[in-house]
C-alpha cells in the first residue's frame, strides 16, 4: 500500500505534524511520501495510494496560502476521485467556535464531491488544548488504519 501525506500549511504545524505520520508510518511500510498541497497536481491523486490530509485553517475558516494553490487548481479542473480513500486531520483553535478546523472541512468537501471516500475518524486538533498536534495525530493514525483495513 503506498501512502501520501499532504499537507496545508500557513505556519508550518501543519508540515510538522505531516512529517511525524510519516515517519510513524515508515516504521512498518515502504511507500511513504509527505507533500505539501501547493505541490501536488489533483489530477495526480489516484486510487492505488492512501491519502492522509492535515490542514491548517487560517483567517476566518479560511485554507492555508499552501493549500490555496490546489484547491484553484482542483476548482479548476475537478479530478475523478473514484476509488480513492483518504483520511483527514484539521487543525484549528475552538476558541473562533465557528471556524474550526474549517481549512480542513474545505478539502474534505472537494474529495467528497469528487467521489473520493474519507475514512476513519475526522482527526481534529484544537490549539487551544494542552495537547500537542502532532500527539494528537500519532494518538488518531491507529484508528484510522484500522478503519482501512491496513496493517499499523
Amino acid at each position: 500500500m503506498k501512502f501520501t501525506i499532504l499537507y496545508g500549511t500557513e505556519s508550518g504545524n501543519a508540515e510538522l505534524i505531516a512529517e511525524d505520520l510519516g515517519a510513524a508510518l515508515s516504521e512498518q511500510h515502504d511507500d511513504v511520501a509527505v507533500h505539501d498541497l501547493q505541490q501536488t497536481d489533483p489530477g495526480s491523486l489516484s486510487p492505488d495510494t492512501f491519502y492522509l490530509i492535515v490542514c491548517s485553517t487560517h483567517g476566518e475558516g479560511d485554507l492555508p496560502n499552501s493549500a490555496i494553490p490546489f484547491a484553484e487548481a482542483f476548482d479548476a479542473t475537478p479530478p475523478d476521485l473514484t476509488g480513492v480513500r483518504y483520511a483527514m486531520f484539521g487543525l484549528g483553535d475552538t476558541f473562533y467556535e465557528e471556524t474550526y478546523s474549517q481549512g480542513s472541512e474545505h478539502i474534505d468537501r472537494r474529495f467528497a464531491a469528487q467521489g473520493a471516500e474519507r475514512v476513519g475518524e475526522y482527526g481534529r486538533h484544537d490549539a487551544s488544548s494542552w495537547e500537542l498536534g502532532s500527539d494528537a495525530a500519532l494518538e488518531w493514525l491507529p484508528g484510522v488504519l484500522e478503519s482501512a483495513a491496513i496493517p499499523a
